[in-house]
């Protein structure tokens, strides 16, 4: 079997981080504080954090969805103002997003090979894994699955197109990205009934017209057909709705269509290369537990207000890194028997509480959340009946966490 070679091809296992659960999140206080979370968040880079969860995970995820650094050799940036024109970039307040940028091609894909060779030992027998990439580098990346999975257990290669506008002038424009589907062996999930769509209306009428339109063969046309493997979906940029501001954003579709073809009710999906958390949002939506990394506070912000948007069961994050000293109170609050209200005129964009803080682990009893295109963020959250130390951890807009401890 042919592999591909690289200067510094290191096939030697990474070092583990040491995870520390630094928050559980009940959004809209459900199950707080007992109940235990099923699904989990992870800030770090996603190397060590899958070396760390092999002893719990290995052979245990039914899906991960893989949505890497493209090698564009870009900086992207994230959206974090309101209510801004999408046609005039140059006034829009940015921040930090992540960064898509190699010293060489070498350092690209022992990057990539080291961690599809981790997922690979997590996927379950049955599993499956796409691996989300463009023109770049997703030939590169075929070679390097064969050697992982073999290539007899290459699935797709699906196409997803959408339209945009493009600077391309001297080339047709490049307007696909391109998911690789591996199954970790035979016995992989596929729900084809999931995932069926109407026929085209032409296919309709060509059936209605002749009924040797299908060379003698008549399909269920009211059941509707499995997708091919190109898929049109439009990109999230057109999608206002959906839009969190976070660079390279996945429409929802797009990661429903994978959820529900090869995954089932209480799988284990994960993404670790999580972002805005679409994977995430979706996985919860449909009943399914998630673990979800990246090693930017951006994306895991992101996605943590996305889920708590959803309402969706209560979900722990973790960190690979000692947590910072948050007690820089940057907003005033005002304490009842039954309330906490914010009094500043400077809004954050989330803040939460516990009310029975016990100085390790931040169990999350209520969440206020900015709203994503206009409104006001809710300025009092509702305390239980019976309650210990009161701590409060609010959220910039700009991304700066603080917290206040009220006894």
């Amino acid at each position: 079997m042919p592999s591909l070679h690289w200067n510094g091809k290191d096939p030697s296992p990474p070092q583990p981080a040491s995870l520390t659960l630094d928050t559980i999140i009940h959004p809209g206080g459900a199950g707080w504080p007992a109940a235990t979370p099923h699904s989990h968040l992870y800030h770090g880079d996603n190397l060590a954090v899958m070396a760390a969860l092999l002893p719990t995970y290995t052979g245990q995820i039914n899906l991960i969805y893989a949505d890497p650094p493209f090698y564009t050799n870009r900086h992207f940036s994230a959206r974090i103002g309101r209510g801004e024109d999408s046609r005039k970039p140059r006034e829009w307040q940015l921040t930090a997003g992540y960064t898509d940028h190699w010293d060489s091609l070498d350092d690209y894909l022992q990057f990539l090979y080291a961690r599809l060779s981790l997922m690979h030992h997590l996927l379950a027998p049955g599993g499956t894994l796409y691996l989300h990439l463009d023109w770049h580098a997703d030939a590169y990346a075929r070679l390097l699955l064969d050697e992982l999975f073999g290539p007899e257990n290459f699935l797709n290669e699906i196409i997803w197109t959408y339209h945009g506008p493009s600077p391309i002038r001297s080339a047709f424009n490049r307007k696909h990205d391109t998911l690789l589907v591996y199954t970790k062996g035979p016995d992989y999930t596929f729900n084809a009934d999931a995932v069926r769509i109407p026929y085209d209306q032409t296919t309709l009428k060509t059936f209605a017209a002749s009924r040797k339109a299908g060379f003698g063969k008549i399909p269920d046309l009211a059941r509707g057909k499995v997708p091919e493997d190109w898929w049109y979906f439009p990109v999230v940029a057109r999608l206002h709705n959906e839009r969190t501001g976070y660079p390279t954003q996945k429409p929802e579709a797009l990661l429903e269509r994978i959820l529900l073809a090869s995954s089932n009710p209480g799988d284990l999906v994960a993404d670790f290369f999580c972002g805005s958390g679409t994977t995430a949002l979706i996985a919860a939506r449909h009943g399914r537990r998630f673990l979800a990394a990246d090693g930017s506070f951006r994306a895991i912000h992101t996605t943590r207000t996305r889920l708590v948007r959803e309402n969706t069961p209560p979900f722990g994050i973790w960190l690979t890194q000692p947590p910072q000293p948050l007690d820089k109170p940057a907003y005033h609050f005002q304490l009842s028997a039954s309330t906490v209200s914010l009094c500043d005129e400077t809004i954050p964009s989330y803040w939460e509480i516990d009310p029975a803080w016990d100085g390790q682990t931040f169990r999350s009893y209520a969440q206020a959340v900015l709203p994503l295109r206009a409104g006001e963020i809710t300025r009092k959250l509702e305390l239980p009946p019976e309650r210990g130390n009161l701590c409060l951890r609010a959220v910039s807009v700009g991304g700066e966490q603080t917290q206040l401890i009220l006894k």
